[in-house]
C-alpha cells in the first residue's frame, strides 16, 4: 500500500468476529490463564460475564493492526498507546479504525487516534498510535 498522509484521512476499517478458538489460542499464546476466556460456565456463573471475554491485548492487536497494514512497507509504529473501556465477548462483532490526528512531511512522523468500537458503535478500547513514514 501507498498510504497518502493527511490530517483527518481515516484508515480502512477492519471488522473482526472473534470464534471461541481464536480466544483459546490467542491466550495460549499469551499463556494467560484466566478462566473468563475459555471456561465459559466458570465465566458465566461464576465471575457473572455474559459470555467468554476476549483479551484486551487482543484488541491492542487490532489497533496496531489497523495501522500497520496501512502503512506496510511505507513505515513503521513507534508508539502505541490503548486502553480497554468496556467487556467485549465472543460472539460480538467489532470494528478497529484510525484517523490520522498529525502529519509532518519534513520528518514524515504521524499520530493517530485508533479505536475499537462495538455494534452499537460504542468506542470500548480508544487509543493513540504514532508512526514515522520513510524517506
Amino acid at each position: 500500500m501507498n498510504p497518502q498522509p493527511a490530517v483527518g484521512v481515516a484508515l480502512p476499517e477492519r471488522v473482526h468476529a472473534p470464534d471461541t478458538v481464536q480466544l483459546m489460542l490467542y491466550n495460549a499464546i499469551l499463556w494467560n490463564g484466566h478462566r473468563i476466556h475459555f471456561d465459559l460456565p466458570y465465566a458465566t456463573e461464576v465471575e457473572g460475564y455474559p459470555g467468554l471475554v476476549l483479551a484486551g491485548p487482543m484488541l491492542g492487536d487490532w489497533l496496531h493492526q489497523v495501522v500497520d497494514e496501512w502503512l506496510g512497507d511505507a513505515g513503521m509504529i513507534t508508539r502505541v498507546e490503548y486502553s480497554n473501556r468496556g467487556a467485549t465477548y465472543i460472539g460480538d462483532q467489532l470494528t478497529a479504525g484510525a484517523t490520522i490526528t498529525a502529519y509532518d512531511p519534513q520528518t514524515g512522523e504521524l499520530s493517530l487516534d485508533v479505536f475499537i468500537k462495538n455494534e452499537a458503535g460504542d468506542i470500548v478500547a480508544p487509543g493513540s498510535i504514532g508512526a514515522k513514514l520513510y524517506g
